[in-house]
């Protein structure tokens, strides 16, 4: 999954919430490498942690990506 920086994904994000879409924040593991989806809705965390290996990734530096959830009205 292509990265980008934390706070361009928020602002762009946050557009798309603004319109009703539900948004799910996605990393990659900085250690072992594996795609990271919150179970949060339209939020965003600074760092996060990996259900494979545990271990904690700093998303602000890293960078992320996210899920859009369309809702069509």
């Amino acid at each position: 999954m292509k990265l980008h920086p934390f706070n361009e994904c928020v602002r762009d994000a946050e557009a798309l919430m603004n319109r009703g879409h539900r948004i799910y924040q996605q990393f990659n593991c900085a250690h072992c490498g594996v795609k990271q989806t919150m179970d949060d809705p339209n939020v965003f965390y600074r760092t996060g942690k990996c259900e494979e290996c545990g271990k904690i990734t700093n998303i602000e530096s890293d960078g992320c990506n996210y899920m859009v959830h369309a809702v069509f009205r």
